[in-house]
């Protein structure tokens, strides 16, 4: 079980970090095409969680920027826009009154199950599927986390029904990937994270 305290800060805590985990998984895909519709997605996605930046006739710009921020600008993706490296506002979301929700699975945590919850409400479309599938992906990834021993595929199938109730559904054919495919994309990152955070203490030490 990961605590918060574990974990590395966040650039930009308004998004999540459930969104951070799937820009690090995003970073895992091998193929360019592939991780560049997962970038798309992840936008979708943060444009959702985040609201406010809508406001902004230019929000899509500022999402891509704001997801290479969160990606150390390490992601090798077709971005539709320039880079933006240094912004010169910083964005403020609507404040947020406390949430007394309960959790229904506390392994898939709160942002995971509000995500849901707005994917839910989206209209029938393309990105709404795509949406579906990356959310299943995430809960078998955050179900892993919890427990490595024994994942049952039907379950979080039938856990993302419920969370959903009833309207999110898996397209015909979907398939979750092999648990250890999962496990050595979080391997992978977290070593790479590791990496990174050793190279800046390197650094440090130096100046």
């Amino acid at each position: 079980m990961e605590y918060n305290t574990q974990r590395p800060q966040l650039k930009i805590s308004d998004y999540g970090r459930h969104v951070a985990k799937m820009i690090d998984y995003c970073k895992t895909l091998e193929d360019r095409e592939e991780r560049t519709k997962m970038a798309n997605t992840i936008v979708d996605v943060m444009a959702h969680v985040a609201p406010k930046v809508k406001e902004r006739t230019d929000y899509r710009h500022i999402l891509w920027d704001h997801l290479m921020m969160l990606a150390d600008y390490d992601l090798d993706v077709d971005c539709p826009y320039e880079v933006t490296r240094e912004e010169t506002e910083t964005f403020k979301p609507n404040r947020i009154g406390y949430n007394n929700r309960r959790i229904h699975y506390r392994h898939y945590g709160r942002a995971l199950e509000d995500m849901i919850v707005a994917v839910a409400e989206m209209p029938e479309c393309e990105e709404r599927r795509l949406l579906t599938e990356q959310i299943a992906h995430a809960m078998k990834r955050q179900y892993l986390q919890w427990n490595r021993d024994t994942v049952d595929d039907a379950l979080i199938v039938e856990q993302l029904d419920e969370l959903s109730e009833g309207r999110l559904k898996l397209p015909a054919g979907f398939q979750f990937r092999d648990s250890k495919l999962y496990l050595d994309a979080m391997a992978a990152v977290q070593a790479k994270k590791e990496a990174s955070e050793a190279k800046k203490k390197k650094k440090k030490k130096k100046k």
